[in-house]
């Protein structure tokens, strides 16, 4: 610790496709959805976060709502360095003399490329990051559940997020395979609103299907304690007319199905690639599954009916990933050749 360490802030940053989640001394500073809200004329950001999300659908053609991250990575590099920008004043809302220097640790898929890791620094630079380090999500997952990652023992981790699947078998303190796919739960709300359109003629939001997957998604019929219909508002294609109808869970299963058979297929495709040895252990120690996408009633069931393996899901799979990005971030020494 120098002289002048109080000048230095360390945060942890889950960057996700659909919630961005800051950790700072140890507590969630932050946990807002990734979405900025733009003036077009002026190019000036109105809303962040909730604020932003609440206009996601209801704005007028002066203001824009963006999702900066799409598939996991940055898509809209000016809007994600806005976005970044106005979360870490979340962190520090009081204005000081000497702002302080900013360390960053942030997730990352494990499937990105070198060009989408260096927009991941470069707009977490021009939010005022003096130094940034980044760490693969399942790693981060595993940390953050508790697994000892350093362990001569396999662990196989389902993270699944807004915009990629990623299922990873981790040992010794790497990803010995891994498998990332762009197929999660934004791809679970299109379906849901295919799904609309096409049996009840009914047109929806992204936020009205996200509500739905909350409030009745499950990936399959046979689950415990299946919620109660849930009452949708949309547009009657047919006639125009704001109209109400109900959805059952077992509806919804049905039209996730799709999009649950490809990240199922991805598993067994992992489990396929790892070394004897260690599926010997997966065989004891099972499946864990993070990200907000663990939460889908029965996935667990699922997974175990078509791997025969114990599937464990996290204490708060959603926040998992920022967990462990903040406890790489703590033992910076002890996880250094994790983070690049």
């Amino acid at each position: 610790m120098g002289l002048f360490s109080f000048l230095t802030k360390e945060i942890a940053i889950d960057l996700g496709t659909a919630n961005t989640i800051i950790i700072y001394n140890d507590k969630v500073v932050v946990d807002e959805p990734s979405i900025v809200a733009i003036e077009r004329t002026t190019g000036r950001v109105i809303a962040v976060g909730k604020k932003a999300m609440m206009m996601h659908g209801k704005t007028h053609e002066n203001i824009k709502t963006i999702r900066p991250l799409r598939d996991g990575v940055i898509a809209d590099f000016q809007s994600a360095e806005h976005m970044l920008k106005e979360f870490i004043k979340m962190v520090t809302p009081r204005k000081t003399l000497f702002p302080p220097a900013l360390k960053m640790v942030i997730c990352i898929p494990s499937g990105i490329t070198e060009v989408e890791e260096r927009a991941v620094k470069d707009s977490a630079e021009q939010a005022g990051a003096k130094e940034v380090r980044l760490i693969h999500e399942p790693m981060a997952a595993a940390i953050g559940i508790g697994i000892d990652v350093m362990e001569p023992s396999g662990n196989m981790i389902i993270d699944i997020g807004g915009g990629t699947s990623e299922i990873a078998v981790i040992a010794l303190g790497g990803i010995v395979n891994n498998k990332s796919i762009r197929i999660a739960g934004d791809d679970m709300n299109y379906d849901i609103e295919e799904y609309m359109r096409k049996q009840h003629n009914i047109n929806i939001g992204e936020r009205t299907s996200e509500r739905i997957k909350i409030e009745v998604g499950a990936a399959m019929v046979d689950i415990d304690n299946p919620p109660a219909d849930y009452a949708v508002h949309g547009r009657d294609m047919l006639t125009g007319i704001p109209k109400e109808i109900y959805v059952n869970y077992a509806e919804i299963a049905h039209c996730l199905d799709k999009t649950i058979s490809k990240i199922e297929a991805a598993v067994l495709n992992a489990l396929e690639m790892t070394p004897p040895e260690l599926a010997a252990d997966i065989y004891q120690t099972g499946i864990y599954l993070a990200g907000g996408g663990a939460l889908l009633r029965g996935l667990d069931k699922r997974l175990h009916n078509k791997t025969k393996l114990p599937v464990h899901v996290a204490d708060d799979p959603l926040r998992a990933v920022a967990r462990g990005t903040g406890i790489a971030l703590k033992n910076f020494d002890k996880f250094t050749f994790l983070i690049k």
